[in-house]
Formats: structure tokens, C-alpha cells, sequence
């Protein structure tokens, strides 16, 4: 399945746009470590072993993710934690060529994320190979406030599921820690549940606006081997992408909320911003983005371009930019000042 993921992701042309790593999750590794104290790959879902397959993914142009636990076994408890191992695991990791690791936190003896976690951290600097730190331990202890000096991301919420409640109030809840995010470190709501079936094409273009904007790590979380058209059109939006890819590094904020009505903002290099005008209640409703609330001059002329319909709208535009959006959708624009 791993190879076929990483033969899809370069197939669908997915990779062009930056996704780059194939992530393992939890239960890769056997119960029970070697006569060293390694952890073992499972040997019948890895039978040529971990060093072969990052191989393999690294041969496609694309990087390999595996996950651990800071504790002394993962949440599923089905193979052991890094707790007490972080130097050898990290080791490990480097010699068989992995790039990213996501690091749970089930399982613990007690002490505090801000303990465990920089034990690792140090593990993965001696390792002697570059490997992403993804911090998840799900926005229990605040990361935000300190991840940014233990890893390169720190999950701000608890896990996601394929529903609208779930996904909006992800949003919500990483929306709050804004100003901690910087090139480097970026905060995580977790991966996107576009193509799984439990929100509307509107709502998933929501999700993946609202992840873009944000500049949180785009994890896809559907089967890539069997991506539809419409999965494929909403993922692999290049210029939404380009949002959560500017190399600016900001991440957006609400600047505007009235019911259930929200305008967030943020800046993007050039001078320009991302707007996203996002509905969701249930009725169809005109919404306003004012330039006095994005950190646009008021007697601003600018350009707007829609991201979603790919086309520069034909006006421009003072103060402010006024659309109609129907129900659990959104509008998404880039604005450029002219004048």
C-alpha cells in the first residue's frame, strides 16, 4: 500500500504541487523490539524491511514519514513507544532514510509533554540526517507557546474526523494560536478529510481553504490510489496552495465575525492578502470584507483574484469586497493593491 501511494502520488501529479512525504502511521512495528533494543518493522506488512521502502519512495522523488510515540507504547499499544529509546529510535530513523516523524504521546509515565518531547527533539539533531519533527500531542499542554524550539509543527487540536462540527471547530481551535506560527514551525489541526465522503463538495472546499489560509501542513487523508475528480480538483488547486505555501508564513486570522458569518485575512508576500469569506449558516447572504479590517489603506484600489473559479474579477475594488455566498461555503481571493 505504501508503494502504491507513492506510485499514485507521482502518477496523479500530486507531487508537483508539494506533496512530497508518504506518512506511516501507528502499528508499523512489531511488539516486541530486537536483541539491540530496536524496534522492528512488521514483517508481514514490511518484508523487505523499512531501509528498502524509504529507498523506494526517495527513488520516486518523494520522502518517507514514519510515527512514534513519547511514551512506552503507541495509542494503539499494538508496538512499543520511543520513551527511554528516543537516541537509538532516532538513529534508527536516520539510517534507514526516513524524513519525517510524527511523535504521539499515549502511554507516558506521567510527566509532562515539555519534558519528553525536547528528548527527542535532541535525539533527531544527532541523528545525522534532517528529519521534520511533527509534534502530536494534541494541543493538551498549549504547544504553541513552546513547540516552536522542540519541532517544525505541533498539532493545536485533538483529532479530526470526517464531519463538518469536527472540521470547523478544528479550524476554530487552531485559529486561536495564529500568532505562534512562522516559517519553521507551523501549527497543525490535524489532516485534511477531503474525499472521505462526510462533507458536501462546499464544505470541503471550506476545509481545504481554511487549512490553506492557515498555513497548516496539507496531510491528505484519503486514499490517493482512488482519488476522484472532484477530490483531485479541490486538492490539487495550485492557487490555494500557493496561499498556504507563500513564503511569507503567515497565518490568517478572523478579522471580521458577525453570527455565522466570518472574514479571515492574512498577509502574502507582494503586498497582497488572502481573503476568505466564509458562510456557515444556512441561509444564502451577501458578505463584506473591508480593507480596514484586512491591513488594506481604505482609499486602496485593488485587484481581485477568485482562487476557486481561477479568474481575476473584471472590477476593481475600494474599501471593501462584497459577495454573496450560499451555505457552508466560502469565497476565497488574493487582493493586490493597484493604486
Amino acid at each position: 500500500m505504501i508503494r502504491e501511494t507513492a506510485d499514485a502520488l507521482v502518477s496523479t501529479g500530486l507531487y508537483k504541487h508539494g506533496y512530497k512525504y508518504v506518512n506511516i502511521d501507528d502499528c508499523w512495528a512489531e511488539l516486541s523490539r530486537d536483541d539491540e533494543g530496536k524496534l522492528v518493522p512488521k514483517k508481514s506488512t514490511f518484508p523487505s524491511g523499512m531501509k528498502a521502502l524509504a529507498d523506494y519512495v526517495h527513488n520516486k522523488g518523494l520522502k518517507l514519514g514514519i510515527y512514534s510515540d513519547a511514551g512506552y507504547l503507541t495509542c494503539s499499544k499494538k508496538m512499543p513507544g520511543s520513551l527511554g529509546f528516543e537516541e537509538l529510535d532516532a538513529k534508527t530513523f536516520a539510517e534507514w532514510g526516513i524524513d519525517y516523524l510524527k511523535y504521539d504521546n499515549c502511554n507516558t509515565d506521567g510527566s509532562k509533554p515539555t519534558a519528553r518531547y525536547p528528548v527527542m527533539t535532541r535525539a533527531l539533531m544527532k541523528a545525522g540526517r534532517p528529519i521534520f519533527f511533527s509534534l502530536c500531542e494534541w494541543g493538551d499542554l498549549h504547544p504553541a507557546l513552546w513547540g516552536s524550539t522542540v519541532g517544525n509543527s505541533w498539532r493545536t487540536t485533538n483529532d479530526i474526523a470526517d464531519n463538518w462540527d469536527s472540521m470547523i471547530s478544528r479550524a476554530d481551535e487552531n485559529e486561536v494560536y495564529a500568532e505562534y506560527a512562522r516559517p519553521g514551525g507551523w501549527n497543525d489541526p490535524d489532516m485534511l478529510e477531503i474525499g472521505n465522503g462526510g462533507m458536501t463538495k462546499d464544505e470541503y472546499i471550506i476545509h481545504f481553504s481554511l487549512w490553506a489560509i492557515s498555513k497548516a501542513p496539507l496531510i491528505i487523508g484519503n486514499d490517493v490510489r482512488n482519488t476522484s475528480k472532484e477530490t483531485m480538483e479541490i486538492i490539487a488547486n495550485k492557487e490555494v496552495i500557493a496561499v498556504n505555501q507563500d513564503k511569507l508564513g503567515i497565518q490568517a486570522k478572523k478579522v471580521r465575525m458577525e453570527g455565522n458569518l466570518e472574514v479571515w485575512a492574512g498577509p502574502l508576500s507582494g503586498y497582497r492578502v488572502a481573503l476568505l469569506l466564509l458562510n456557515r449558516g444556512p441561509d444564502r447572504t451577501p458578505m463584506t470584507g473591508y480593507w480596514d479590517d484586512i491591513g488594506i489603506p481604505p482609499s486602496s484600489t485593488v485587484i481581485a483574484r477568485d482562487l476557486w473559479k481561477h479568474k481575476t474579477l473584471k472590477e476593481s475594488f475600494v474599501g471593501n469586497l462584497t459577495e454573496t455566498v450560499d451555505p457552508h461555503s466560502c469565497k476565497m481571493y488574493i487582493l493586490k493593491p493597484i493604486a
